[in-house]
Protein backbone atom coordinates (compact mmCIF):
# COMPACT_ATOMS: atom_id res chain seq x y z
CA UNK A 1 0.00 0.00 0.00
CA UNK A 2 1.35 3.46 -0.83
CA UNK A 3 2.88 5.62 2.23
CA UNK A 4 2.90 9.06 2.57
CA UNK A 5 4.57 11.56 4.94
CA UNK A 6 2.97 14.57 6.28
CA UNK A 7 4.47 17.78 7.19
CA UNK A 8 3.40 19.28 9.71
CA UNK A 9 3.91 22.60 11.49
CA UNK A 10 2.03 23.80 14.49
CA UNK A 11 1.48 25.90 17.87
CA UNK A 12 1.32 23.70 21.10
CA UNK A 13 -0.22 26.35 23.14
CA UNK A 14 -3.47 24.43 23.34
CA UNK A 15 -2.22 20.55 23.27
CA UNK A 16 -1.64 18.30 25.74
CA UNK A 17 1.62 16.79 23.43
CA UNK A 18 2.16 15.59 20.10
CA UNK A 19 1.16 11.84 20.33
CA UNK A 20 -2.79 10.44 20.71
CA UNK A 21 -3.17 10.33 24.69
CA UNK A 22 -6.41 9.56 26.36
CA UNK A 23 -9.14 12.26 27.53
CA UNK A 24 -6.31 14.68 25.55
CA UNK A 25 -6.13 16.58 23.02
CA UNK A 26 -3.22 16.42 21.20
CA UNK A 27 -1.61 17.25 17.88
CA UNK A 28 -1.97 13.77 16.26
CA UNK A 29 -5.35 13.32 17.40
CA UNK A 30 -6.86 16.84 15.25
CA UNK A 31 -4.64 15.30 11.68
CA UNK A 32 -6.09 11.90 12.43
CA UNK A 33 -9.87 13.32 13.06
CA UNK A 34 -9.01 15.59 9.88
CA UNK A 35 -8.07 12.49 7.84
CA UNK A 36 -11.11 10.89 9.18
CA UNK A 37 -13.57 13.16 7.77
CA UNK A 38 -11.84 14.16 4.35
CA UNK A 39 -11.23 10.05 3.73
CA UNK A 40 -14.23 8.72 5.49
CA UNK A 41 -12.26 6.33 7.05
CA UNK A 42 -10.23 5.53 10.15
CA UNK A 43 -5.81 6.27 10.31
CA UNK A 44 -3.53 5.96 12.69
CA UNK A 45 -0.62 7.33 12.34
CA UNK A 46 2.93 7.04 13.05
CA UNK A 47 4.69 10.38 14.31
CA UNK A 48 8.61 11.48 13.45
CA UNK A 49 9.29 13.45 17.04
CA UNK A 50 7.41 13.58 20.32
CA UNK A 51 6.57 17.44 21.20
CA UNK A 52 5.49 17.63 25.20
CA UNK A 53 2.60 19.90 26.10
CA UNK A 54 3.32 23.60 24.57
CA UNK A 55 6.00 22.79 22.48
CA UNK A 56 5.87 24.20 19.05
CA UNK A 57 7.16 22.92 15.83
CA UNK A 58 8.21 24.62 12.98
CA UNK A 59 8.66 20.78 11.00
CA UNK A 60 7.55 17.88 12.09
CA UNK A 61 5.94 14.69 10.21
CA UNK A 62 3.32 12.04 10.79
CA UNK A 63 3.66 8.92 8.14
CA UNK A 64 0.50 6.81 7.10
CA UNK A 65 -0.80 4.17 4.28
CA UNK A 66 -3.65 4.83 2.03
CA UNK A 67 -4.40 4.09 -1.62
CA UNK A 68 -7.09 6.66 -1.45
CA UNK A 69 -4.90 9.76 -3.32
CA UNK A 70 -3.92 7.58 -6.25
CA UNK A 71 -7.26 6.51 -6.32
CA UNK A 72 -8.88 9.84 -6.24
CA UNK A 73 -6.53 10.82 -9.32
CA UNK A 74 -6.90 8.08 -11.40
CA UNK A 75 -10.44 8.84 -12.04
CA UNK A 76 -11.31 5.49 -13.11
CA UNK A 77 -8.59 6.10 -16.31
CA UNK A 78 -6.18 4.20 -17.48
CA UNK A 79 -2.82 6.25 -17.69
CA UNK A 80 -0.11 5.10 -20.17
CA UNK A 81 2.09 7.79 -19.16
CA UNK A 82 4.19 7.97 -16.48
CA UNK A 83 4.95 11.37 -15.88
CA UNK A 84 1.12 12.38 -16.39
CA UNK A 85 0.64 10.06 -13.94
CA UNK A 86 2.89 11.19 -11.60
CA UNK A 87 1.80 15.26 -12.95
CA UNK A 88 -1.78 13.74 -11.41
CA UNK A 89 -0.47 12.45 -8.15
CA UNK A 90 0.83 15.59 -6.99
CA UNK A 91 -1.93 17.78 -8.04
CA UNK A 92 -4.13 14.97 -5.70
CA UNK A 93 -2.05 16.03 -2.91
CA UNK A 94 -1.86 19.43 -3.25
CA UNK A 95 -5.57 19.34 -3.23
CA UNK A 96 -5.19 16.63 0.10
CA UNK A 97 -3.31 19.46 1.59
CA UNK A 98 -6.09 22.63 1.17
CA UNK A 99 -9.02 20.25 2.44
CA UNK A 100 -6.98 19.09 5.51
CA UNK A 101 -6.33 22.62 6.15
CA UNK A 102 -9.54 24.00 5.84
CA UNK A 103 -10.56 21.14 8.72
CA UNK A 104 -7.65 21.19 10.88
CA UNK A 105 -7.66 24.36 13.60
CA UNK A 106 -5.66 27.59 12.90
CA UNK A 107 -2.59 26.38 15.20
CA UNK A 108 -2.15 23.68 13.27
CA UNK A 109 -1.24 23.43 9.11
CA UNK A 110 0.07 20.88 6.91
CA UNK A 111 2.62 21.82 4.69
CA UNK A 112 2.60 19.10 2.60
CA UNK A 113 1.88 15.57 1.72
CA UNK A 114 4.60 13.23 -0.24
CA UNK A 115 4.58 10.09 -1.14
CA UNK A 116 7.47 7.47 -0.08
CA UNK A 117 8.54 4.55 -0.62
CA UNK A 118 6.39 1.93 1.18
CA UNK A 119 9.04 0.76 3.80
CA UNK A 120 9.89 4.65 4.83
CA UNK A 121 9.34 5.38 8.56
CA UNK A 122 8.80 8.57 9.36
CA UNK A 123 10.53 8.10 13.30
CA UNK A 124 13.18 5.38 12.18
CA UNK A 125 14.26 7.11 8.99
CA UNK A 126 15.08 10.52 10.79
CA UNK A 127 19.06 11.06 11.29
CA UNK A 128 18.78 14.17 13.16
CA UNK A 129 15.79 16.33 15.16
CA UNK A 130 16.80 20.15 16.01
CA UNK A 131 15.40 22.57 18.50
CA UNK A 132 15.52 26.19 19.65
CA UNK A 133 14.83 27.42 22.87
CA UNK A 134 13.96 31.13 23.06
CA UNK A 135 14.33 33.67 25.48
CA UNK A 136 13.35 37.35 26.03
CA UNK A 137 15.15 39.80 28.83
CA UNK A 138 12.74 42.71 28.09
CA UNK A 139 9.29 42.81 28.02
CA UNK A 140 7.51 42.08 25.05
CA UNK A 141 4.13 41.43 24.01
CA UNK A 142 4.80 40.12 21.09
CA UNK A 143 6.99 37.14 22.14
CA UNK A 144 4.24 36.08 24.89
CA UNK A 145 3.78 32.76 24.46
CA UNK A 146 6.44 31.97 22.24
CA UNK A 147 9.48 32.70 24.28
CA UNK A 148 10.73 32.30 27.88
CA UNK A 149 10.59 35.45 29.78
CA UNK A 150 13.91 35.58 31.89
CA UNK A 151 14.74 39.02 33.52
CA UNK A 152 17.77 38.25 34.81
CA UNK A 153 21.73 38.87 33.70
CA UNK A 154 23.86 36.29 32.64
CA UNK A 155 27.16 35.80 30.67
CA UNK A 156 27.19 34.25 27.28
CA UNK A 157 30.56 32.78 27.49
CA UNK A 158 29.59 30.67 30.43
CA UNK A 159 26.60 29.43 28.57
CA UNK A 160 28.47 28.73 25.36
CA UNK A 161 31.27 26.99 28.12
CA UNK A 162 28.00 24.55 29.28
CA UNK A 163 27.03 24.32 25.57
CA UNK A 164 30.38 22.88 24.83
CA UNK A 165 30.32 20.51 27.97
CA UNK A 166 27.19 18.93 26.24
CA UNK A 167 29.07 18.20 23.71
CA UNK A 168 31.87 16.03 25.22
CA UNK A 169 28.70 13.72 26.66
CA UNK A 170 26.70 10.98 25.24
CA UNK A 171 23.90 9.61 28.49
CA UNK A 172 22.03 12.07 29.67
CA UNK A 173 19.96 9.93 31.91
CA UNK A 174 20.07 13.36 34.00
CA UNK A 175 18.31 15.35 32.05
CA UNK A 176 15.77 12.99 31.24
CA UNK A 177 12.41 13.57 33.15
CA UNK A 178 11.13 10.32 35.23
CA UNK A 179 8.88 7.53 34.53
CA UNK A 180 9.80 8.00 30.81
CA UNK A 181 9.30 4.18 28.78
CA UNK A 182 12.47 4.36 27.06
CA UNK A 183 15.40 1.84 26.73
CA UNK A 184 18.60 3.99 26.97
CA UNK A 185 19.45 7.26 28.02
CA UNK A 186 22.51 7.51 24.87
CA UNK A 187 22.12 10.28 22.67
CA UNK A 188 24.56 11.91 19.66
CA UNK A 189 24.41 15.28 20.13
CA UNK A 190 25.93 17.30 16.90
CA UNK A 191 25.18 21.12 17.90
CA UNK A 192 24.89 22.91 21.13
CA UNK A 193 25.30 26.31 21.15
CA UNK A 194 23.56 29.74 22.40
CA UNK A 195 23.38 32.25 20.09
CA UNK A 196 21.85 35.96 20.45
CA UNK A 197 18.96 37.14 17.90
CA UNK A 198 17.06 40.10 17.38
CA UNK A 199 17.48 40.48 21.09
CA UNK A 200 16.63 37.33 21.51
CA UNK A 201 18.81 34.59 23.63
CA UNK A 202 18.77 31.22 21.57
CA UNK A 203 19.91 27.82 22.66
CA UNK A 204 20.49 25.74 19.03
CA UNK A 205 20.70 21.89 20.30
CA UNK A 206 20.71 18.87 17.35
CA UNK A 207 20.34 15.41 18.52
CA UNK A 208 19.64 11.99 16.63
CA UNK A 209 17.28 11.47 19.26
CA UNK A 210 16.11 13.34 22.40
CA UNK A 211 14.44 12.32 25.92
CA UNK A 212 11.54 13.83 27.49
CA UNK A 213 12.13 16.96 28.70
CA UNK A 214 15.63 17.04 27.91
CA UNK A 215 15.75 20.20 26.10
CA UNK A 216 14.29 22.36 28.71
CA UNK A 217 16.65 20.56 31.51
CA UNK A 218 19.46 21.74 29.45
CA UNK A 219 18.25 25.22 28.87
CA UNK A 220 17.28 25.90 32.65
CA UNK A 221 20.03 23.86 34.23
CA UNK A 222 22.72 25.80 31.86
CA UNK A 223 21.13 28.90 32.79
CA UNK A 224 22.00 28.36 36.25
CA UNK A 225 25.62 28.32 34.94
CA UNK A 226 25.00 31.43 33.01
CA UNK A 227 23.74 33.37 36.20
CA UNK A 228 26.39 32.14 38.42
CA UNK A 229 24.36 30.24 40.39
CA UNK A 230 26.20 27.39 39.86
CA UNK A 231 29.92 26.69 38.25
CA UNK A 232 31.06 24.76 35.39
CA UNK A 233 31.91 21.82 37.18
CA UNK A 234 29.33 21.59 39.11
CA UNK A 235 27.31 21.09 35.59
CA UNK A 236 29.44 18.43 34.31
CA UNK A 237 29.09 16.62 37.63
CA UNK A 238 25.14 16.46 37.25
CA UNK A 239 25.37 15.12 34.21
CA UNK A 240 27.89 12.40 35.30
CA UNK A 241 25.65 11.73 38.44
CA UNK A 242 22.77 10.42 35.94
CA UNK A 243 20.53 11.64 38.47
CA UNK A 244 17.58 14.17 37.01
CA UNK A 245 16.76 15.07 40.53
CA UNK A 246 20.02 17.33 40.31
CA UNK A 247 18.67 19.33 37.08
CA UNK A 248 16.40 21.73 36.65
CA UNK A 249 13.72 21.38 34.28
CA UNK A 250 11.51 24.62 35.06
CA UNK A 251 12.13 26.18 32.15
CA UNK A 252 7.81 26.89 30.37
CA UNK A 253 7.58 24.67 27.83
CA UNK A 254 6.44 27.58 25.19
CA UNK A 255 9.62 29.11 24.64
CA UNK A 256 10.64 25.25 22.45
CA UNK A 257 10.69 24.87 18.79
CA UNK A 258 11.04 21.81 17.01
CA UNK A 259 12.50 23.50 14.16
CA UNK A 260 13.69 20.73 11.50
CA UNK A 261 13.87 16.76 11.15
CA UNK A 262 16.34 15.91 9.09
CA UNK A 263 16.19 12.46 6.69
CA UNK A 264 18.81 11.05 4.33
CA UNK A 265 18.45 12.40 1.13
CA UNK A 266 16.14 11.19 -1.02
CA UNK A 267 13.40 9.54 1.11
CA UNK A 268 11.65 13.16 1.61
CA UNK A 269 11.07 14.62 -2.34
Amino acid sequence: MPRYFIEVSYNGAAYAGFQVQKNSNTIQAEVENALKILFKQTFSLTGASRTDAGVHALQNYFHFDTVQLLQANKNGKKRQDPKEHLHEISIGLEEAVYNLNAILPRDIVIKRICQVANDAHCRFDAVSREYKYFIYQNKNPFLEGKAYYFPYNFRLENLNEAAAIILQHQDFTSFSKKNTQVNNFICKIIKSEWIIENNTLIYNVKANRFLRGMVKGMVTTMLRVGTGKISLEEFDTIIESRDCSKADFSAPSHGLFLVRVEYKEGLVI
